[in-house]
C-alpha cells in the first residue's frame, strides 16, 4: 500500500516542501530501502524508526519497504524526517485509518528509540513554508511548538511521542492546537553591561550613540585597557528591540543554525564576537553543506571583531562585499545560496603591536617597520567602509575613581529610538530601514545640506582626499547626527562632527 506524508527540507534559510512516499510490497524479501539523496543521518533514521514503532505499541511491517523523498534531485539531511517516515509506515501497513486527510498537514520531528520526540532545527522555516503553501496544520515536537506558533494562520499540534501521534490518528486523542500568549516587544530588556558603568570616554559614548542611531560601522583604536571591549559589549544595550518582522527573520536564522538555546524567539539585536582565529568560512559562511557564517548570525545586530588586525587577511577582506550589499552569496559546485548580512561592524584595535604607541604613560617598544606592517593589516578599502574612526585614549585616574554618575543606557537608547523613528517615517515605502543603508537615490532625496554645510564638505573633500564612497558615508553620518538633534536639514555643525570621525590615514 502506498502513502504520502508532507514534510520540509531546509535549503539555506528557507524550507522546501518534501513529499515522503512510503510503499510496502507484500511480495519479495523483507527490506528497508530509502531513496531521494538522503545523507548519513537520514539513512540511520531507518533504525530509529524501526525501534520507535515497536516501542510505541505498533508493529513494524516485515515486508519490502521503499521510502522515496521527493523531489529526488534535492539533497536531504538531518533527522527531521523521522516522524513523517514512521507515520507513512503506519499508514501503509494499515495500522492508521487513512480517512484522515494528510494533504493539509506538514509533519516533522526526530524520534528517539523509545518513540519520544526530540526537537529539530528549522521549525520556524517549516511553519512559514506551511503558510506559504496553504497547509493549515503542522505536527511538531512539543519543544518546537512555540517556535512554530509564531506564524499566524497555521494550526500547531504539539506532540511528545510517536505513540501520541498514533492515538490521535486512531481517534483516541484529540488533535488539539496549542495556543500561547503573544510576546510583547518593548525596549526594557535587561543587559549585562550598561553605559553608566563606563567611566570617562564621553567622545566614544557619543560616537556609539550615533552608530546605534543610524546603524553605522565603527572602529575604535586605543591602548590596552582603555575600555574598547567594554564599550563594544555595552553597545547592544542602546540598540532598539527588534520589530516582530525582524525578530522572525533573526529567529529563523538561529533556529536553522541550532543556536536558539532554549529561546523561543529572539527579540534582542544579536551580538556576535568571534575569536580572531576564525576563518573566512567561519565569518561569511560556507562548507560542504553550506551553513550561515558570523555575518549572517549578526544579521540585524552587531558583529564585533576585537583585535581586528589579528584576524586573517582573507577573512577581513571577505567582509567588504557584504558590507555594501547587506547579503552574501556563497557558490559551490552543488549550487549557490544567498544569506542576509545586514549588520553593524564594530572593530577594535591597538595602535601598534605592543599597544602603547602615542600613550603618554607608557613607551612604545615597536620598531617602525612593525608598526607599519600592523597598520596595513586593515586594508584601505575595508577602512573606507567604516563610517566612524575614533581614537580611545586611556582613562584618567580621577575619572576612574570618581563617583559621578553618567548617563545610563536606557537614557541613550530613548534618543536612539527617537532617531530611528524619524528614519523609519522618512524611509517608509523603501527597502531600507536606517540611514547607513541608504543608496545614492535616497541620499540625493533625503540628505539636504545647507549652503554652509555644503561649502565645508567641498573643502573637506579636497583637503582630506575623500573617495566617492567616503563622501556618501559622510552625508549619511551627517543625516544621522541631524536626526539625533531633530533637524530637518543637515547643518554645518552636523557636517563638521561627521568629518571628525573620518580616518586620518585614508587615501
Amino acid at each position: 500500500m502506498l502513502s504520502k506524508v508532507l514534510s520540509g527540507a531546509i535549503v539555506g534559510l528557507d524550507a522546501i516542501l518534501i513529499t515522503i512516499e512510503v510503499d510496502i510490497a507484500l511480495m519479495g524479501l523483507p527490506s528497508f530501502a530509502m531513496v531521494g539523496l538522503a545523507d548519513r543521518a537520514l539513512e540511520e533514521s531507518k533504525e530509529r524508526v524501526r525501534s520507535a514503532i515497536r516501542n510505541s505499541g505498533a508493529k513494524f511491517p516485515d515486508h519490502k519497504i521503499t521510502v522515496n523523498l521527493a523531489p529526488a534531485d534535492l539533497p536531504k539531511e538531518g533527522p527531521i524526517f523521522d516522524l513523517p517516515i514512521a507515520l507513512g509506515l503506519l499508514i501503509s501497513s494499515g495500522q492508521i485509518d487513512t480517512k484522515i486527510p494528510l494533504d493539509n498537514t506538514l509533519v516533522a520531528g526526530e524520534l528517539s528509540l523509545d518513540g519520544s520526540l526530540r526537537k529539530v532545527n528549522g521549525i520556524l522555516s517549516l511553519a512559514l513554508l506551511a503558510k506559504k503553501s496553504n497547509i493549515k496544520r503542522v505536527i511538531v515536537p512539543r519543544e518546537n511548538a512555540y517556535e512554530a506558533s509564531l506564524v499566524e494562520g497555521v494550526e500547531v499540534i504539539a506532540v511528545d511521542s510517536l505513540g501520541q501521534v498514533l492515538r490521535m490518528f486512531l481517534g483516541q486523542e484529540e488533535f488539539k492546537p496549542v495556543k500561547y500568549k503573544k510576546l510583547s516587544f518593548d525596549n526594557n530588556l535587561e543587559y549585562g553591561y550598561d553605559f553608566s558603568q563606563i567611566k570617562g570616554q564621553e567622545s566614544a559614548k557619543r560616537a556609539l550613540e550615533i552608530a546605534a542611531a543610524g546603524g553605522h560601522n565603527i572602529l575604535l583604536k586605543g591602548p590596552p585597557g582603555a575600555g574598547k571591549t567594554l564599550l563594544a559589549r555595552s553597545f547592544p544595550s542602546i540598540l532598539p528591540s527588534l520589530t516582530f518582522e525582524e525578530a522572525i527573520e533573526v529567529t529563523k536564522i538561529y533556529s536553522i543554525a541550532g543556536l536558539l538555546d532554549g529561546q523561543t524567539i529572539i527579540t534582542q539585536s544579536p551580538f556576535r564576537a568571534p575569536h580572531h582565529s576564525a576563518s573566512h568560512i567561519g565569518l561569511i559562511g560556507g562548507g560542504n553543506n553550506i551553513r550561515p557564517g558570523e555575518i549572517t548570525l549578526a544579521h540585524r545586530g552587531v558583529l564585533f571583531l576585537d583585535e581586528a588586525p589579528e584576524f586573517p587577511r582573507l577573512a577581513l577582506e571577505a567582509l567588504r562585499q557584504p558590507l555594501e550589499d547587506h547579503k552574501i552569496t556563497i557558490s559551490r559546485s552543488s549550487g549557490s545560496l544567498t544569506f542576509p548580512s545586514k549588520f553593524t561592524l564594530f572593530l577594535a584595535q591597538n595602535p601598534c603591536p605592543c599597544g602603547f604607541l602615542g600613550d603618554r604613560r607608557h613607551t612604545c617598544s615597536c620598531l617602525p617597520g612593525q608598526i607599519a606592517k600592523y597598520k596595513r593589516r586593515l586594508s584601505g578599502p575595508l577602512l573606507d567602509r567604516i563610517d566612524i574612526h575614533l581614537e580611545v585614549p586611556a582613562v584618567e585616574v580621577d575619572k576612574l575613581s570618581s563617583d559621578l554618575l553618567t548617563e545610563s543606557s536606557s537614557v541613550i537608547r530613548d534618543r536612539v529610538i527617537k532617531a530611528r523613528e524619524i528614519q523609519r517615517q522618512r524611509l517608509k515605502g523603501s527597502h531600507v530601514n536606517t540611514n547607513s543603508e541608504m543608496g545614492n537615490k535616497e541620499i540625493k532625496q533625503f540628505c539636504v545640506v545647507t549652503q554652509e554645510g555644503l561649502d565645508l564638505l567641498k573643502r573637506a573633500i579636497s583637503s582630506l582626499n575623500l573617495s566617492a564612497r567616503s563622501y556618501h558615508r559622510v552625508l549619511k553620518l551627517s543625516r544621522t547626527i541631524a536626526d539625533l538633534s531633530s533637524s530637518p536639514n543637515i547643518e554645518v555643525q552636523h557636517i563638521a562632527e561627521s568629518l571628525q570621525y573620518r580616518g586620518r590615514e585614508e587615501s
